[in-house]
C-alpha cells in the first residue's frame, strides 16, 4: 500500500488508467489539480469515482465534512468512504481529510485574491453558491410541493411584498395569474394592507404568499401578524432560517440573497419562487392547461407581445 507522501507524488486523473498533463499535481499547480494528484494512479470502484468527483467539484466544502456529511452528499455508506481513503494510502478519512484542509484553504485564499480583483465576477460567484444551496435543499422537494397545493386551492390567493421585497412579490403575482383564477397583491403596509388581508381571507382565502428580503421591514412583520389575526396562514419565502419573521410563519422557505454589491441580489430565490409556482401548477393541471390554453388566444387576439 502506497505510502502518503507516494500518493501525493502521484498524478494522473481520477479515472484509472490517463495520466496526468506534465506538471499536474505539482506544489504550483492548482488545488484540483493537487487533489487530483492525490487520487492518482489508483484503481478507484464506480462508488469511490463518485467520492473522488464529489472531492474535486466541491473541495472546500468536502474538506470540513464529517465522514457521515460527505457520504450523505455522495449518495454511498460510510464504510465506502473509509474504503476510499484506505485505498488512497490513509489510514482512514481523518487521514484523508487532513491532507485535502491546506489545499482547500490556499483554494479560499486564491478566491479572495481574485475577489480582490474582481467585484463584479465575485458578486457572480456568491450567487452561484446560492444557488447551489438552493439546489441541495430542493433534492428533497416535498416542502414545495406541498406549499404549492395548498397555495393553489387557496381562494383567493393573496401575495405580500412590501418595500424592496416588492418585485419578488409582484413577479409572482403577475405568473401566478396564468395558473390560479384569483391572486391579489399586497404591496402597501399598515391598514391598507390589513384590509387587503381582511378582505381575502372573508372570500374565502386560506393562504398568503409573504416575501421578506433584507433589509427585514417592520411592515412586513405587521402585515404578515394581522393575516395570521384574521385567520390567513402565511407562507415565507426569505433568506433567513431563524427569526421573528420565521417565527410567524406557518411555512418558510429559504434561499440565500447575493450581497457583495451595493444593493442585494436575487438569483436564489427567483428560482425559488419559480419553483412554487411550478408546483402550484402542477397541483391542479387541468385548470393550468386550461388558463395558460385561454391567455395565449386572448393575448393573440390582443397582440400583447412582439413577434418572433
Amino acid at each position: 500500500m502506497p505510502s502518503r507522501q507516494q500518493a501525493r507524488a502521484q498524478a494522473s486523473a481520477i479515472t484509472p488508467g490517463r495520466q496526468a498533463p506534465e506538471g499536474e499535481g505539482s506544489p504550483e499547480g492548482s488545488p484540483r489539480d493537487r487533489v487530483r494528484a492525490l487520487f492518482g494512479g489508483h484503481r478507484l470502484s464506480p462508488a469511490q469515482r463518485r467520492i473522488a468527483q464529489y472531492i474535486v467539484d466541491h473541495l472546500t466544502e468536502a474538506a470540513f465534512l464529517s465522514i457521515t456529511d460527505l457520504a450523505e452528499r455522495v449518495g454511498v455508506s460510510q464504510p465506502s468512504v473509509t474504503r476510499f481513503a484506505s485505498s488512497l494510502g490513509f489510514s482512514g478519512f481523518p487521514a484523508l481529510r487532513e491532507a485535502l484542509q491546506p489545499i482547500a484553504l490556499s483554494s479560499v485564499a486564491g478566491s479572495r485574491e481574485e475577489i480582490r480583483r474582481n467585484e463584479l465576477q465575485a458578486a457572480v460567484d456568491a450567487e452561484i453558491e446560492n444557488l447551489e444551496s438552493l439546489r441541495r435543499t430542493l433534492a428533497d422537494p416535498g416542502r414545495v410541493l406541498d406549499v404549492g397545493r395548498e397555495l393553489a386551492r387557496s381562494m383567493p390567493l393573496t401575495v405580500l411584498g412590501l418595500r424592496i421585497s416588492v418585485s419578488l412579490a409582484e413577479y409572482f403575482a403577475y405568473a401566478a395569474r396564468r395558473i390560479h383564477p384569483d391572486v391579489r397583491l399586497v404591496t402597501r403596509g399598515g391598514s391598507v394592507a390589513y384590509d387587503a388581508l381582511l378582505q381575502s381571507r372573508e372570500a374565502g382565502g386560506t393562504w398568503v404568499v409573504a416575501f421578506a428580503m433584507p433589509r427585514h421591514a417592520n411592515e412586513t412583520l405587521a402585515a404578515m401578524q394581522a393575516a395570521r389575526s384574521t385567520g390567513l396562514r402565511v407562507a415565507l419565502i426569505t433568506d433567513l432560517s431563524l427569526g421573528s419573521l420565521v417565527d410567524e410563519a406557518d411555512v418558510a422557505l429559504t434561499a440565500g440573497t447575493g450581497s457583495r454589491l451595493v444593493f442585494d441580489s436575487y438569483s436564489a430565490p427567483g428560482v425559488l419562487s419559480a419553483a412554487v409556482l411550478q408546483a402550484m401548477a402542477d397541483a391542479d393541471p387541468v385548470r393550468t392547461q386550461a388558463r395558460l390554453e385561454g391567455y395565449e388566444q386572448v393575448a393573440d387576439q390582443h397582440r400583447f407581445f412582439l413577434e418572433d
